[in-house]
């Protein structure tokens, strides 16, 4: 992705200036003219060496402790001095030699202290981008820029800048991204925005409570080590199997309470906007016109309360998930922001054939159901999990069918949709002339509906 700045003379002679100031260089800045980080951004830049001398002592224990306890007090001083120094100017070179730009049609990020390194993000090309506040950050009054870019999977980012320049940046950016002029975009601000609907934490907590593969996760974290230690005797061992249950527990347990507390979801003409975290805010963004896929989650504890969660599949970026529990009426109010004109409450699902399906699959065949509207193409799976898979016609990129020997004995086959973010939603165990009908009918459904679909532009 490249491009060059076509503001004229006045845009070029920018281009080569250098704001010296790691704070303040926010949306006021000269188009074309290069900006740096915040000055707090070293001290993050040191912590690359730091983690390589950490290594290397860990790694050398026994022959660092012998060449320590050989030194004098004074020498360890000052050896310990050295590093101090060497960290802190690895730190202040790289966060010196690091430079970002806004053109008329592109960021450009500089950077790299022994290996220079230029990314040319395209405006017209960015789909998201989220403004993340760590804890330490946010005491620091700092922020992170996390920019989704389409057509790749890793993230560019400026970490770190002033909440004041990072919020002023990134309304820039979305801005000149929807096409408006770089004049009129520094003035335009940040998008206002609505809240739709706050996550209360005690809801969240009540809905860890009631998912069952917390609490699998929890029994086999517990269960595994015992018993590997029951049989081998080897503490070793036994801390090695300890360690990725406890990760895996956390992760699904209290980690995902601190990530997912007080989750808010509000509407502005840039998307729909996700504030979430404990420690850690994050400021997400879900682009219009990019969501391939939505997904409703409803585990057999939340049917009750008539709880269910969103996640989302968006082409090109990682934020999967839209609210991590709501009532049913509260989703399908979201998802019809996401998806326009789609209303999953008029979705009339048809199960699986019986005569073939329960030869396949036992008992769970139950859970396959299959429904089709105009908008969209929905499948279900699951029986104590339930999963509901909706795509759009539109974002249909290919339509499959699959059908191995036994299902073809028993007369049933699978319809496979791909989506542009990399996924398939499959309908599962239809007869074998319903898959063949439903191949040929979607195929022209997504390809008369690509034709119909709205542009994927910001703000529009």
């Amino acid at each position: 992705m490249t491009a060059e700045s076509g503001a004229g003379a006045g845009a070029t002679a920018g281009a080569g200036a250098t704001a010296e100031s790691g704070a303040g260089t926010g949306a006021a800045a000269l188009p074309g003219a290069e900006r740096r980080l915040h000055l707090l951004t070293p001290l993050r830049r040191a912590w690359v060496p730091i983690a390589a001398t950490v290594g290397v002592v860990v790694k050398q224990g026994d022959e660092v402790e012998q060449w320590v306890s050989a030194l004098s007090v004074t020498l360890r001083t000052l050896a310990l001095a050295g590093l101090v120094v060497v960290f802190g100017v690895y730190g202040f070179l790289s966060w010196w030699f690091t430079h970002y730009a806004v053109t008329d049609t592109e960021l450009r990020i500089r950077s790299g202290l022994f290996f220079r390194r230029t990314a040319h993000i395209r405006l017209d090309r960015i789909q998201a981008i989220d403004v993340t506040r760590p804890l330490l950050a946010r005491v620091a009054g700092v922020a992170k820029l996390r920019i989704d870019v389409i057509g790749t999977e890793d993230k560019d980012e400026l970490a770190f800048l002033d909440e004041r320049d990072a919020v002023a940046l990134r309304a820039e950016l979305l801005a000149r991204a929807a096409g408006f002029a770089p004049a009129e975009a520094v003035t335009l601000g940040e998008a206002p925005q609505r809240e739709l609907l706050r996550v209360r934490p005690a809801d969240l907590v009540v809905s860890l409570l009631l998912t069952l593969s917390a609490w699998a996760a929890l029994a086999v974290g517990l269960i595994a080590p015992v018993a590997v230690w029951w049989f081998s005797g080897n503490p070793w061992a036994t801390i090695a199997t300890l360690l990725p249950m406890l990760g895996g527990v956390w992760s699904g347990t209290a980690g995902r309470f601190l990530t997912e507390f007080d989750w808010r979801v509000a509407e502005s003409p840039d998307g729909l906007r996700l504030d979430h975290g404990l420690l850690d805010r994050a400021h997400e963004t879900v682009p219009p016109g990019r969501v391939q896929t939505v997904r409703i989650v409803e585990p057999l504890l939340w049917r009750r309360r008539g709880w269910v969660r969103v996640e989302l599949a968006v082409a090109g970026s990682k934020n999967g998930v839209l609210v991590p529990v709501a009532s049913r009426a509260a989703a399908e109010a979201l998802v019809a922001r996401v998806l326009p004109g789609v209303d999953l409450a008029a979705l009339v699902f048809d199960r699986s054939p019986k005569t073939g399906a329960r030869w396949v699959v036992p008992l769970w065949w139950r859970g396959y159901a299959l429904a089709v509207s105009p908008d969209v193409f929905a499948a279900r799976k699951g029986l104590l999990c339930r999963r509901t898979e909706i795509v759009p016609h539109a974002k249909v990129q290919s339509v499959r069918l699959t059908q191995g020997p036994w299902k073809r004995a028993r007369g049933v086959a699978d319809v496979h949709v791909d989506t542009g973010a990399d996924g398939t939603v499959t309908a599962r165990l239809r007869s074998a002339d319903g898959a063949a009908a439903l191949l040929d009918a979607q195929a022209a459904r997504s390809r008369t509906s690509r034709a119909d679909a709205r542009p994927d532009r910001w703000m529009t």
